[in-house]
């Protein structure tokens, strides 16, 4: 009986006191314990449980070792887990290794067994080599008395000394470094209760044994927050995560100290969370906490969602089951304090709002050295604005890893598939390396059979798979309404083509910032920007864009926005006249006969809607494919282009005219025709308000711009190429906002004496004979290349005034000098002359002149007095010349002046950051 109430006495103590003990000793186990290098072991068991055998075996260690076995932990205890016929010492030391947490109950007569001490000495090595956790429970004796081996524990040491153990001093370290851990401290409490009568000791039997129970009731729950899996934590159905796991584990360098934020970006259903969950399982057991966060954009959704998180960050670092956070900002400041001097693993998955992140993470200052935090997000904006310190793109599976995962989900067993691999190929062919559509698609085939197989991925191509739609339509989800047509528009039109100034001013036109919304879309892994500089996307998304556009009307194009097919175009072609086409919103079609052409205009002019006309006419060829004639004569309707149209586009259009006369389109920002051979002038302006791009190519036919062009107020780009007959372009000098004109090609401004009769009632006298007086203080870019210019082209600086003109392309002209102090261009910087085979001197450069290309001037003999053009840091002279060595001499001295000059600056600015 007195044996009894002294453990129940005991117990509860340990009761009493634990709660507020148990944190501070986890903590400082844990921290006190130095990084040890990243290991990929596989614990064996979770807990190995030293003990004195007669002290505590039938008492408080079975009590604690069932407790343990019924939460299902798995715990090491010698009579429990020893095999039979195994040898004990061998057997014991590889237990304590294969062991997660090691709790050594030191009870009174603990140092007389040389056994327990030899047990001790192993665990605080594995402690200090293995990361071991060590949990102390110092069951009625002081922590004094072993750390200091007095008492009891000094008795038994005597005993040890007088047989001339060499152990002792090994046992004596052991016993003062295991001392030092904060645990739970139990002495005797009985305080004579043993003497009291039968009645007041059952009552107090009855009252310590509730006690006990919820003393190892909360060891048992602190054991609980400090155990990883003892498993390995790659699942066997993945497949590549192991080798992408090591990558991710060496960016995060663990046991280098310091605090690290990483990010894992990628589209949706890639493998970020996977990938992150597999990393946290094999890492989490070397920091002090420790906390998961799944979903966050789906959970800060609901009502008070961000409280709650910051409320699971706080609980499953502090190993406490409830802590209540009442505002965000109050949860806030609890993280940045609770956290502030703890080694953390926090792990936030899915993160979309860099407020959230802010909220949950804010800073590396919130947390304990040697801290790491994983954010797996879509969106690259929330990592760079968060600043990071890695951003880990996460990587598709190859082809073969494909392979393994889909026939993991999709196995052939024991049925016999006919075709099974090539049925399998195709699966993953469709699936592109991504592990959820491979998941998804292996465990909807794993039970059908050969024909079903092949009718289900026939119908992929129609319909996708809403699993997998819905997954990837999440980032699509989360764009803003222009950045949704943006997208839908690449998707639709421009994947695999070049991102160049031509596409992005159709998009442009049509309203969408594609500047920065291009940047939002790759940022949210949307489409991506191959190394060729196309656009480009996964299949998969592509085929959800395409599922967007007409998924209410699969078959029916006439209710599409988008029209991109031309079977779509004909089959529109074929409806009725009466079919309301005011759903389509832009279309592009490639077409090879002169009716089907015609009939595609006509019926374009009824999209009510339109705001993009991509049509490219092409030649209709012969039937041994040799010869090739051009369509017929294009009749354009009268309401053609709509009047909601922003960007027209024409190829061979055979049209002498676009529309005759004042036609209002408010909305039209961009119009490019490329070779409309039978174009005369270009139509009407004046009922253009709006437009700011005029590009024409090859338009051998064309005579004239017409008049009003010149007082577009809002043009700002201008090219006209290759048109050799034009004789008449108004002037710009009313063109305000005029960034960039391109006249190339235009080889009938040579004809002086025409062009000046055809434009006497145009323009005043003191114009230039090309018609343009280059008098503009917005134009930047000017190119006159091919245009059979001359001396006398360049006559006075009234004609050149273009004060921020930065570059000037005079390629493969007759000047054979060219001296600037006539023209008035104070800041240009890029000067092309090449191929200005008559070119002999190059005089009075701008002071501003950085570069300068002269290839193939075969005849420049000089260069000018160039002393004071301090920019001056390149001369592309490729090809013969006839300058002296002197002039190159003194070329190549200004270009060094001017690299020692940045070279000093670059020095400079990296010594001062």
């Amino acid at each position: 009986m007195k044996q009894v109430v002294l453990e129940t006495h005991i117990s509860l103590y340990i009761s009493v006191h634990l709660g507020a003990q148990v944190n501070m000793s986890m903590e400082s186990s844990s921290s006190s314990r130095s990084d040890v290098a990243f290991s990929s072991h596989v614990w064996k068991y979770h807990v190995f449980l030293n003990f004195r055998g007669e002290d505590t075996r039938k008492t408080f260690v079975d009590h604690l070792h069932t407790a343990l076995v019924q939460q299902g932990i798995y715990a090491y205890k010698d009579d429990e887990t020893l095999p039979q016929g195994k040898s004990i010492g061998p057997s014991l030391m590889t237990a304590i290794e294969d062991s997660q947490i090691s709790v050594i109950v030191f009870s009174k007569n603990y140092a007389d067994s040389s056994w327990c001490l030899d047990e001790l000495v192993h665990i605080m090595k594995c402690k200090d080599r293995r990361g071991q956790i060590v949990m102390p429970v110092f069951y009625d004796v002081d922590p004094s008395e072993v750390r200091k081996q007095k008492g009891k524990y000094g008795e038994a040491f005597v005993k040890h000394e007088l047989e001339n153990n060499k152990k002792v001093e090994s046992w004596r370290k052991a016993l003062m470094d295991a001392g030092n851990i904060s645990g739970w401290e139990t002495e005797h409490i009985a305080n004579g209760h043993e003497s009291k009568c039968e009645r007041v000791l059952m009552i107090l039997v009855c009252s310590i044994c509730r006690h006990e129970s919820k003393c190892i009731e909360k060891i048992v729950d602190t054991i609980s927050h400090n155990l990883h899996p003892v498993t390995s934590s790659v699942d066997d159905n993945l497949v590549g995560v192991e080798t992408r796991m090591q990558d991710l584990i060496s960016k995060l360098q663990i046991g280098f100290g310091g605090k690290r934020m990483i990010g894992i970006w990628g589209l949706g259903g890639g493998g970020k969370t996977t990938l992150a969950s597999s990393v946290y399982d094999k890492i989490s057991s070397k920091f002090d906490g420790c906390c998961f966060l799944k979903n966050i954009r789906e959970e800060t959704s609901n009502k008070n969602g961000l409280e709650r998180l910051q409320e699971k960050i706080l609980c499953g670092v502090l190993k406490q089951k409830q802590v209540d956070v009442g505002r965000v900002e109050e949860g806030r400041n609890m993280i940045k304090d609770r956290l502030h001097h703890r080694k953390v693993l926090i792990l936030l998955d899915d993160v979309d709002n860099l407020e959230h992140l802010e909220e949950l993470a804010g800073s590396r200052d919130w947390f304990g050295e040697g801290s790491r935090i994983i954010i797996t997000t879509r969106d690259e904006h929330v990592l760079t604005a968060h600043k990071v310190d890695v951003i880990h793109n996460i990587s598709l599976l190859n082809t073969d890893e494909a392979m393994k995962l889909f026939c993991k989900h999709a196995p052939q067993g024991y049925r016999r598939i006919k075709d099974y691999q090539q049925l399998s190929k195709d699966a993953v062919s469709y699936a592109g390396g991504l592990p959820l559509a491979l998941r998804v698609l292996g465990r909807f085939l794993c039970d059908k059979e050969t024909n079903e197989w092949r009718s289900a991925l026939d119908r992929l191509k129609e319909i996708p798979d809403a699993n997998i739609l819905e997954k990837l339509k999440i980032s699509f989800d989360g764009l803003t309404s222009e950045e949704r047509e943006l997208f839908l528009d690449i998707a639709c039109f421009f994947r695999g083509r070049i991102k160049d100034e031509d596409v992005m001013m159709k998009l442009d036109a049509c309203g969408f910032h594609s500047v920065i919304g291009i940047k939002v879309l790759v940022q949210k892994a949307l489409i991506t920007i191959s190394e060729y500089g196309m656009f480009d996307m996964h299949d998969l998304i592509q085929e959800m864009a395409h599922y967007i556009v007409r998924r209410e009307h699969p078959k029916n194009p006439a209710k599409h926005s988008r029209v991109w097919k031309e079977e779509d175009v004909l089959k529109i072609c074929a409806m009725d006249e009466t079919t309301n086409l005011d759903r389509i919103e832009a279309i592009h079609v490639l077409c090879f006969r002169s009716d089907e052409s015609q009939l595609v205009v006509q019926v374009a002019a009824n999209m009510k809607k339109l705001r993009w006309i991509d049509f490219d006419f092409d030649f209709e060829p012969i039937e041994d494919g040799l010869i090739e004639t051009p369509l017929g004569l294009i009749i354009i309707p009268e309401n053609f282009p709509p009047r909601e149209l922003c960007c027209l586009t024409l190829r061979w259009l055979d049209a002498k005219q676009l529309w005759e006369g004042y036609k209002y389109l408010p909305n039209l920002r961009m119009i490019k025709l490329s070779r409309l051979d039978s174009l005369i002038k270009t139509p009407d302006f004046k009922g253009l308000p709006n437009l700011e791009r005029f590009l024409v190519y090859e338009c051998w036919s064309l005579e004239e711009i017409h008049p009003s062009f010149g007082r577009l107020a809002n043009i700002v780009y201008v090219v006209i190429q290759d048109c050799d007959n034009l004789m008449i372009v108004p002037p710009i000098n009313r063109l305000k906002k005029l960034e960039t004109l391109v006249l190339s090609g235009c080889t009938s401004f040579d004809n002086l004496s025409k062009i000046e009769q055809n434009m006497e009632h145009l323009v005043p006298h003191n114009m230039n004979h090309i018609g343009l007086r280059l008098i503009s203080g917005c134009l930047r870019k000017l190119d006159l290349n091919r245009c059979n210019l001359g001396d006398g082209d360049i006559k006075s600086a009234a004609f050149w005034e273009l004060t921020n003109l930065q570059e000037l392309n005079l390629e493969r002209n007759k000047f054979v000098r060219l001296n600037f102090s006539l023209l008035q261009l104070p800041r240009l910087k890029y000067l092309n002359i090449r191929y200005c085979k008559h070119l002999l001197e190059l005089a009075e450069l701008p002071l501003s002149i950085a570069v300068v290309v002269a290839d193939g001037c075969e005849s420049l003999e000089s260069f000018g007095d160039i002393s004071n053009c301090k920019w001056l840091w390149k001369v592309s002279l490729i090809g013969n010349h006839k300058l002296s060595p002197l002039a190159g001499d003194i070329v190549l001295n200004s270009m060094l002046q001017v690299w020692l000059f940045i070279f000093i600056l670059y020095k400079k600015n990296k010594g001062e950051s």
